[in-house]
């Protein structure tokens, strides 16, 4: 089991890369309240005037939806949870999430862009699956400076295999951001 109750960890990276599926069986492995947060709800909850999150247009947008994922990951952590938000949370997104004054974990998932496009064709449904858009996220993704550390690599691994390691890098507390 996970002792993780009051912390918040954010399982990032390009579309296709697991986020969801591992965040859905990391929750149950802790020993307490935890919360799964799927940032792409929070996109879908704007019902009119809504711009998709990876246009230009969409900054100021996305800004608030940040802010308001970030404003409730906080606030189930103070309140005992464990809370795994999983959804494309670049760095550039992160200052909300540093201002919450609660233990915060990066964590990217990084496969290789034709795993990606492949995994998110498969998906179905109104997922996005256009490889241009996909390309663009995951080179946004490709160099993190220093937050290159945070990064696992996911090349032809499988689901298990990638719980495996976020649950070892979570553990390990060097995905922790200070």
């Amino acid at each position: 089991m996970l002792e993780a109750a009051g912390q918040v960890a954010i399982l990032t990276g390009p579309p296709g890369a697991g986020k969801t599926t591992t965040a859905r069986t990391l929750v149950p492995l802790v020993g307490g309240p935890g919360v799964h947060l799927h940032s792409d709800d929070f996109w879908r909850y704007i019902r009119s005037g809504a711009i998709l999150p990876w246009l230009p247009a969409a900054r100021d947008q996305n800004a608030v939806v940040i802010d308001v994922i970030a404003g409730a990951a906080g606030t189930y952590a103070r309140g005992g949870y464990f809370v795994v938000l999983d959804g494309i949370i670049g760095p550039w997104f992160l200052m909300p999430f540093r201002r919450l004054g609660v233990p915060l974990h990066y964590i990217v998932l990084r496969p290789p862009l034709g795993e990606a496009i492949d995994r998110c064709r498969r998906r179905g449904g109104d997922e996005l699956d256009d490889p241009d858009p996909i390309a663009a996220l995951h080179r946004q993704f490709s160099d993190l400076g220093e937050l290159e550390s945070h990064v696992i690599d996911t090349a032809g691994e499988s689901a298990e295999g990638t719980l495996a390691a976020v649950e070892a890098a979570f553990r390990s507390g060097r995905f922790r951001l200070r």
